[in-house]
């Protein structure tokens, strides 16, 4: 199912664990990691078809998640000519993508890269949220980019500790009375 500009309706998940990590899945007999990623079928909403891919990728439920946030418009990137089959070349483009930010509320053992007959990746990792994107296939990369940057807004702040305080401007603790200022001297 292509729109008229030739892409493909699709959408990608950003899973989060509790320390603001995410998940990326190796593609199968491949040295590229991704996102779990997937297209949405006839008549199918971009939440399902994210919840459809999550459990045929990942092998997670709804219960294991909380959707966090999504982009707010289609994001888009073509693919190379190379890469597309030859019965779909002049009429392929690419993918246009709604983001999906999740977290994750179950264990990492429910996870099942073998959930299907079909897997995508044959191996997964937690990376820190703005790990360099340099293993992800060179023509998703810019997808990719604006996906977790428009996504960062939905980050929980993990430490709201301000570490830029100006100098003298320091909070204190609970059990210690604050300080008072100096008694400027007695004219002489």
């Amino acid at each position: 199912m292509l729109d008229r500009e030739g892409f493909r309706p699709n959408v990608g998940i950003v899973l989060l664990n509790a320390k603001n990590q995410v998940f990326w899945g190796k593609r199968l007999r491949t040295h590229s990691w991704q996102f779990p990623q997937g297209g949405i079928k006839h008549g199918e909403s971009p939440e399902q078809a994210m919840f459809r891919e999550l459990h045929e990728e990942v092998g997670l439920k709804p219960e294991h998640v909380q959707i966090m946030g999504r982009t707010r418009d289609w994001l888009r990137y073509e693919v190379p000519e190379h890469y597309i089959r030859r019965d779909a070349r002049g009429h392929y483009r690419g993918q246009k993508q709604i983001w999906f930010l999740l977290r994750l509320v179950g264990r990492d053992s429910d996870m099942n890269l073998r959930a299907t007959d079909h897997p995508e990746f044959d191996a997964w990792r937690w990376n820190d949220y703005w790990v360099p994107l340099d293993v992800v296939i060179e023509f998703k990369r810019g997808v990719y980019e604006m996906a977790l940057t428009e996504l960062a807004r939905y980050l929980p702040r993990q430490n709201t500790h301000n570490r830029y305080l100006r100098a003298g401007l320091r909070t204190h603790r609970d059990d210690e009375a604050p300080r008072a200022a100096p008694e400027p001297a007695a004219p002489r």
